[in-house]
């Protein structure tokens, strides 16, 4: 099956469409972003929504019906390409991090009854979610090891546990919450999902943890990782999404779609930092000469374009391989993006950093900022090493132990079997001469 990634005219003008609006009405907001109350930053979106609205761009990752447009992974991809140019930009098309990912999990799991209650109110921008999987003392790469417990009580369930960086949930009006239902059963069917509204009894968010990209980040601002007790939080049977045991594979629907975004908005990142590494290429003079004219800085603007083309192409054939052959079927090209596009990013952004000298480290320039983000690019959604040793498992599994241990390419013994195959014609020339 040949690859395709071209869209139609009509899609591409939406694109061009994009990429003006957030250029033009969204990178202004970084340089204000960290000075603003949350209040404040509702009504600066409010006015965004409605033009992108207006637009049918709105929560392009949803079907129609649930008042999205339905696109595909590939155009997905492209569109977030051009978000992923500012931390800004998702909110304003309702696709932002963690809401998009728990719409689609209300989408895909949710009754009728938690779909009215939760995700349209949510899709409409009326509420804030977050997701609860991650915990201070158990390895995020495994799943299978949480400790958060959901115990069975009269017709509900009753809930206790410790996560951290809960992302949104001190500013979110309902949890996702991920909580070992069955301790006995198989590993990947211990969890399940439960919807938690933020003011129920027992829910206690203790603080946004500060991090590297947000080391002074204040309680309950946009984009925080919430760490929260769980202490005898009462839900009823209606609060599980999906079938008891579901968890984990609810959980895999959800990360999926979610890693392409996120590589296809690294290659955003990585493309604003590669002009800010050209511009300064050209104009800034040292040692006789513009810097374009090192060596060395032609080197880092070749590496960072070839880096940036591979990783874009990468990423495209996994949204590709998702539309047409399943997520299933695309699980090994994802991981792949995953640890290679982190790669990129940090290498791109780092190389425009140094070009920039001091002014790259200032915060005069938003490039100090990307280079924080871009560290923690390597551990978001799985780190990279779990990435890799998935990749490497599935490839292995195509090959088999050579017969007798020889190996395949071993040329003494190709060579003998090559004389055997042409024994007739070489005895025929020979016989001649």
């Amino acid at each position: 099956m040949a690859w395709d990634f071209s869209t139609e005219p009509a899609f591409e003008a939406e694109l061009t469409w994009i990429r003006e609006f957030v250029r033009e009405e969204i990178w202004p907001i970084e340089t204000i972003g960290d000075e603003v109350t949350q209040a404040q930053l509702d009504a600066i979106y409010a006015p965004l929504h409605r033009r992108v609205k207006e637009q049918g761009l709105w929560a392009a990752h949803l079907p129609p019906e649930l008042g999205g447009q339905g696109f595909g992974q590939v155009k997905l991809g492209l569109m977030h390409e051009i978000l992923g140019t500012s931390p800004f930009a998702p909110n304003a098309f309702g696709n932002q991090a963690p809401d998009s990912g728990n719409s689609e999990i209300l989408a895909l799991a949710g009754t009728p009854e938690q779909k009215e209650r939760w995700l349209h109110p949510l899709l409409a921008g009326d509420l804030r979610s977050a997701f609860s999987m991650t915990e201070p003392h158990t390895a995020g790469s495994d799943p299978t090891l949480l400790q958060t417990r959901a115990v069975r009580d009269g017709d509900g369930w009753v809930i206790n546990g410790h996560k951290w960086f809960s992302s949104n949930a001190s500013i979110a009006d309902f949890l996702i919450v991920m909580a070992v239902s069955d301790p006995d059963a198989r590993p990947h069917r211990r969890a399940s999902m439960f919807i938690v509204p933020v003011d129920t009894p027992g829910v206690g968010i203790l603080r946004d943890v500060p991090t590297m990209e947000h080391p002074t980040q204040s309680f309950g601002k946009l984009g925080g990782h919430a760490e929260i007790r769980y202490e005898d939080v009462r839900v009823p049977a209606d609060a599980l999404l999906g079938a008891e045991g579901e968890g984990f594979l609810i959980a895999q629907h959800r990360l999926g779609p979610g890693r392409i975004h996120h590589c296809m908005r690294w290659l955003g990142v990585s493309a604003r930092a590669f002009d800010m590494l050209c511009e300064r290429a050209v104009s800034r003079v040292a040692h006789g000469g513009p810097l374009a004219d090192k060596q060395t800085v032609q080197n880092w603007v070749a590496d960072s374009a070839a880096q940036i083309q591979a990783a874009r192409l990468m990423t495209l054939h996994a949204a590709w391989k998702m539309d047409t052959e399943g997520p299933a079927a695309a699980r090994a090209d994802i991981s792949l993006i995953k640890f290679f596009g982190a790669g990129v990013l940090h290498d791109v952004v780092d190389r425009a950093l140094q070009v920039h000298g001091a002014l790259g480290y200032s915060t005069d320039l938003p490039l100090e900022q990307m280079y924080r983000f871009a560290r923690g690019a390597r551990f978001y959604d799985g780190p990279d090493e779990v990435h890799r040793a998935s990749v490497a498992r599935h490839i292995l599994r195509g090959y088999a132990p050579p017969p007798g241990g020889v190996p395949s390419e071993h040329v003494p013994t190709r060579r003998e079997a090559a004389r055997r195959r042409f024994a007739d014609v070489l005895d025929a020339v020979t016989a001649n001469d």
